[in-house]
């Protein structure tokens, strides 16, 4: 059995980071939160991954903040355990959440981090924030309001509505819902897709696509999207690409 409270495994490149304290439900302490800040150093210092899928072990995804820790918390203490799901959401590379059991408060802010949120059919979002009488933070209402819209974050957050997988679909919190025992082929599969991307080439659309929120012209898209279209079409992965469907293409027409 491992002590370690992160565990990190690479296949197929994709890095998949799993919280690994199921007696306190995965919850975000100081020294979780220094281990997937190791993590994370880890996989973006290895070229061979290009996706990264965060998930936890059983029964739950991530509980949240420890209760007590909360209890005696300043600002800066507030700050170290954000970064547990802030390291993540900065990352360059194409993140996704697979959410199997509750995501809590902090753990909640966890999955809204990531580019993308899977969710087993025995998920939860919770975010119980104002129902352990506390305001809101690590920028959850920002990210939960941009990702659902006003009315699913009013009634979440004020109104304490807690979603399972199938009612977070519905409701455009999380990309997909599936059985349980399939939630981390899914997940793997589908950052698989994303890693057989040139990494660079991920990085910069990644960039591109947060960067056109606040684009609000189509012209403007098109002139954003413009230099960095034409320097992919300059790199040796696409030559390399294209003769490969060309290939493919000749050898059909046969």
């Amino acid at each position: 059995m491992t002590d370690s409270l992160v565990l990190l495994d690479r296949a197929d490149g994709v890095a998949t980071i799993t919280l690994n304290n199921p007696a306190e439900r995965n919850t975000l302490t100081a020294p979780m939160v220094a281990e997937i800040t190791a993590a994370m150093d880890d996989i973006e210092a290895d070229t061979s991954i290009g996706a990264i899928v965060v998930t936890g072990t059983a029964p739950a995804f991530c509980a949240g903040a420890n209760l007590g820790n909360l209890q005696q918390s300043s600002a800066e203490s507030l700050g170290n355990i954000y970064e547990g799901f802030l390291r993540i959401a900065r990352s360059e590379l194409p993140t996704l959440a697979a959410v199997n059991g509750a995501a809590v408060g902090a753990g909640m802010n966890l999955a809204l981090g990531c580019d993308v949120r899977l969710a087993a059919r025995r998920a939860k979002f919770d975010t119980r924030f104002l129902q352990i009488g506390i305001h809101p933070g690590g920028g959850h209402t920002w990210m939960l309001r941009r990702i659902t819209g006003p009315q699913t974050a009013m009634a979440t957050v004020l109104f304490g509505e807690i979603l399972d997988g199938e009612e977070a679909e519905r409701l455009g919190l999380v990309h997909k819902c599936v059985d349980d025992d399939q939630l981390l082929a899914v997940a793997h599969e589908m950052a698989a897709r994303a890693a057989s991307a040139p990494r660079e080439l991920l990085i910069e659309t990644k960039k591109t696509i947060k960067a056109v929120a606040d684009i609000e012209v189509h012209e403007e898209a098109v002139a954003r999207e413009l230099t960095p279209q034409l320097w992919s079409t300059r790199q040796p992965w696409f030559a390399e690409r294209i003769a490969a469907l060309q290939a493919k293409i000749s050898g059909k027409s046969k």
